[in-house]
């Protein structure tokens, strides 16, 4: 049994640098004798140990913040502009063997393009029309990354730092805005009252009794407000008829 005892621990050391496990969202880019034999995994592979060599590589989504970049934008506004990129490995043979650091690559080539496409357009349409901008930049890194085996999945602008003078700028003209709607819906309801005022002098030039009947009510409104002393408003038409009648006895 002794005599065996140094092929066992051959064995179970060969057994040990050779099965390898690797989880599902895993797989494993082999090499043997420096030529890539393509990829294996998930669940247990074997390796020939000092000939194979393997490169771990996840499938999962890869979160990349892309720091703040200077932009100057297509109206000479200089701004900062922070944003999120998702991509993941679709193919790890091309992950591992067309760039040296995948997620480094990514990273470069999402701020220059972040840059590049926030300076063609101005400061108006990357505050207004930002889902644009978000498919825009996808759409470049993701042509950009595909020879690579990566494939962005979603790009989203998070911050958009404007100057103090801007923001200021932004304000007043916010202000004006909201002065003018006010202004507009003022003069809409002086507008409406009027016209309805118009209609209401020709339904009572067209019927006079209509007048009588509103100073009635108008009468009975001012009984109920409980006041000690009333007003009674006298129509004009009686008053201009009493000073024609005095005009002629003069």
């Amino acid at each position: 049994m002794l005599s065996f005892l140094p092929l066992i621990i051959i064995v179970f050391l060969f057994l040990i640098s050779a099965i390898k496990i690797l989880n599902e969202y895993e797989r494993g880019v082999v090499f043997r004798l420096g030529r890539v034999i393509g990829s294996k995994g998930p669940g247990i592979i074997i390796l020939i140990p000092i000939i194979d060599k393997m490169v771990k590589i996840s499938l999962r989504i890869i979160t990349l913040d892309v720091p703040s970049q200077d932009v100057i934008t297509k109206d000479n506004v200089s701004v900062k502009i922070n944003a999120v990129v998702y991509f993941r490995v679709i193919d790890p043979v091309k992950a591992v063997i067309e760039v040296e650091d995948f997620y480094f690559a990514t990273s470069q080539l999402a701020q220059t393009t972040l840059r590049s496409v926030c300076g063609s357009v101005e400061l108006d349409e990357i505050l207004i029309h930002r889902e644009m901008i978000n498919d825009k930049i996808q759409s470049i890194l993701d042509e950009q990354t595909d020879p690579w085996g990566i494939k962005v999945t979603n790009v989203e602008v998070k911050h958009i730092d404007l100057p103090q003078e801007m923001q200021r700028a932004m304000a007043k003209q916010a202000e004006a805005e909201r002065e003018r709607r006010y202004k507009i819906i003022n003069a809409e309801g002086e507008y409406q009252a009027a016209q309805r005022l118009a209609e209401a002098a020709e339904i009572i030039a067209k019927h006079p009794v209509a007048l009588q009947l509103r100073y009635l009510q108008t009468l009975r409104e001012m009984t109920y407000e409980g006041k000690s002393a009333t007003i009674i408003p006298i129509p004009l038409d009686v008053m201009s008829s009493l000073f024609s009648n005095l005009a002629k006895k003069e």
